[in-house]
């Protein structure tokens, strides 16, 4: 299936018809779709297929159209979060590649930066250096600081690095020159040269993907590009052969890391940008929820089978940062900011050789998974403690489709850990859960202490299929007094897929002091930019209208080696702006770092520009109320040491005037959420739900 050129962004406004969003897991590949129509929106779940996730896309869409009664035809629009690049990196599935870059430069990924994690270490740390030396070449140029030509590119250096490309027998190649982002032509010149002489090469270039200061970040970004080039094309291009082989013809739009979509063929070009693909979309929901519920103040969790995702929401916006890292590997592209450990429901528990339990990193994932899955797992897991303490329905896991094996799971978690550890089952499982819930709320303290922020200031909003079960339990070891669950948490990572818009990031490297000559510099900057931004939109068949741009500027101390990303307003720049821009940066640096320094000039060291084209807004649905008070069932579950008769509420029989007093089990059609003693739980018009802490704790 091609992408559609002509692609007219649909509405509720432009007729029926449907959107879907597919958010591939580790675990679990998740739909929603929506009826442009109506606003109406529905829920699909279906197993990831590692081996093949194009599988697993295929899966759901065609579940899900078999389930709510559409055709392929029906469909308008697909929307894809994808976790493709991210496991090819996290596994080093990656294939060979070469570097070539200034000669004098070719160990700058193994030098890298001189700061220590961990500072008392007696040895260095370990550095992942994707490109072996002997495959690293250093071509006779050089760009000077400004831009300008120091040394011409050499002919014969450029033939004698062709032949050792040719001879390596690779199939990437990555140009990362010094200071390319300011004059690429050396770049340019050495690409075409390769294409002219190798044309099955895949090449990228440092001036495309990223054009920005710092030689390490750039250059492990352009060489990380460069490998995930044929992970993702073969990905697409398996994707498009099943789609057209079912007949769907929907424009494809793969979701980014800053949580907007681009097409197929450019993400085939830039692929590293796909790197947190699927969470963001998450956190792009998180902070459009927060806004509707009027919440400022949020920590955005996303537990799934084999992660746990915090990204904080402060004063009703998510934040975006230039620079991170994925497993060790520097990435300097724009994403959304959040912290990742390895804690889901398919964390596996185990006894080490000093009897200390532990719980994950290592996760059983989609195959075999859980041991109560009954799919070859035999190690216990977090789902397999919910399961054994009777928190997880067996009978009723994903709609009675996939019931589980809570015996199997019992004796694996007897054998592997309560028998190592002298204890009853129960004991062990409520231990594992405890580990599970103290490793969660360390990653949420971590992210807020290292900005001077309070838990007890923030409301702790929780999605992805395993957090309904831990979030209260996490609240209350962090003192935050409310939860709030999404109506459908499950698949909440693929309802802000759903809402994404079409993004491009540019970005232009410019030192420049925020003085009064300072504005004339920017605006000319700008105006180039803005240019650049529309013409990739207008590429994209956006109607004007549907076009916003938003730039915003990296900003530091002189001196300093890290900026803070600042907004900037619409409009040119004049000096009263500039005042304006640098006082909201001291503010901002204050409330980052603890400490302004007014008497220092501030320099501007990137300007970034996000062009986004607007897909066209998806309307909102409200859940039809239940009639009456809801009726729950009971169940046998294991809290706070003892085995008690629970409560079980169907989220589709709550309603707004009854409120559900903990402890209480609330399940879904692919989640279960856990309302331990001492918690109430609301329900909104919208399906939304909200729980609160009670009593002398509250």
């Amino acid at each position: 299936m091609a992408h559609s050129a002509s692609l007219a962004p649909a509405s509720p406004a432009a007729g029926s018809g449907f959107r879907l969003a597919i958010d591939i897991g580790g675990t679990f590949t998740d739909l929603e779709c929506v009826n442009l129509a109506t606003g109406e929106s529905v829920s699909f779940k279906t197993a990831t297929t590692p081996d093949d996730f194009s599988i697993g896309f295929m899966n759901a869409v065609t579940g899900a159209a078999e389930r709510f009664g559409f055709a392929l035809g029906d469909i308008r629009l697909l929307m894809h979060g994808t976790t493709i690049a991210t496991n090819a990196v996290l596994t080093r599935n990656l294939p060979e590649g070469a570097l070539i870059t200034t000669a004098g430069f070719e160990d700058v990924l193994e030098i890298g930066r001189h700061a220590r994690k961990d500072v008392y270490s007696l040895k260095p740390e370990s550095r992942s250096v994707l490109v072996p030396r002997r495959r690293r070449f250093g071509v006779v140029e050089r760009m000077g600081a400004k831009g300008e030509v120091v040394r011409q590119l050499d002919p014969a250096s450029l033939d004698a690095i062709t032949r050792a490309v040719a001879t390596s027998g690779v199939g990437v190649v990555a140009i990362a020159l010094l200071n390319a982002y300011l004059n690429p032509a050396h770049e340019i010149a050495i690409r075409d040269h390769l294409r002219a002489k190798l044309p099955t090469l895949r090449i990228s270039c440092s001036h495309e993907v990223s054009p920005e200061i710092r030689e390490f970040e750039r250059t492990s970004t352009t060489v990380l590009n460069a490998m995930l080039m044929p992970v993702v094309q073969t990905y697409i291009m398996k994707l498009k052969a099943r789609m057209a082989s079912a007949g769907l013809e929907a424009p494809l739009y793969l979701v980014q890391s800053n949580g907007g979509a681009t097409t197929p063929e450019a993400a085939a070009i830039a692929p590293v940008k796909l790197l947190l693909s699927g969470p963001s979309g998450g956190v792009l929901a998180a902070e459009r929820l927060a806004h509707a519920l009027g919440l400022d103040r949020i920590v955005g969790v996303d537990m799934g089978g084999t992660s746990y995702d915090v990204a904080l929401i402060q004063n009703g916006r998510r934040a975006v940062i230039a620079q991170g890292e994925v497993d060790g590997l520097p990435l300097r592209v724009p994403m959304v900011e959040m912290r990742t450990i390895g804690a889901g429901g398919g964390s596996i528990a185990s006894v080490d050789a000093t009897g200390r339990l532990k719980v994950g990193p290592e996760s059983a994932g989609a195959k075999p998974g859980p041991v109560c899955y009954r799919r070859g797992g035999t190690a216990p897991t977090t789902t397999d403690a919910n399961v054994i303490l009777g928190r997880l329905g067996a009978e009723g896991f994903m709609r009675g489709a996939f019931p589980l094996d809570a015996e199997a799971a019992r004796t694996a978690l007897d054998e592997k850990v309560a028998t190592p550890l002298g204890l009853t089952v129960e004991a062990a499982a409520e231990g594992i859960l405890g580990v599970v819930t103290a490793k969660l709320a360390g990653a949420i303290k971590l992210s807020l202490f290292e900005r001077g922020l309070d838990p007890r200031d923030f409301a702790l909003m929780s999605f992805g299929g395993a957090g309904g079960l831990h979030a209260v339990e996490v609240a209350d070891e962090l003192g935050m007094l409310t939860v709030i669950f999404p109506r459908n948490p499950s698949t909440f990572s693929a309802h802000g897929i759903l809402q994404s818009d079409i993004a491009h990031d540019l970005a232009r490297t410019r030192i420049t002091p925020l003085n009064a000559d300072a504005a004339g510099t920017i605006n000319t900057l700008r105006a180039d930019m803005a240019a650049t931004g529309r013409a990739l939109l207008a590429a994209d068949k956006l109607p004007p209208e549907a076009v916003s741009l938003h730039f915003s500027a990296d900003l530091r101390y002189r001196g300093q080696a890290f900026e803070l990303m600042m907004p900037l307003d619409d409009g040119p720049l004049d000096a009263a702006g500039i005042a304006t821009l640098i006082e909201a940066f001291h503010r901002q640096h204050f409330e980052r770092f603890s400490f302004d320094d007014r008497r220092e000039s501030v320099e501007m060291v990137t300007l970034r520009l996000m062009g986004i084209g607007a897909l066209g807004g998806i309307g909102s649905h409200a859940m039809a109320a239940a009639p009456g008070a809801p009726t729950p069932d009971f169940r046998q579950v294991y809290l706070g040491g003892r085995w008690r008769d629970v409560p079980v509420f169907q989220q589709d029989t709550l309603t707004v005037a009854s409120p559900v007093i903990g402890p209480a089990i609330i399940e879904q059609d692919y989640t279960t959420l856990l309302l331990t003693e001492g918690w109430t739980l609301t329900l909104a018009a919208s399906g939304d739900m909200m729980a609160r802490k009670i009593g002398d704790a509250a």
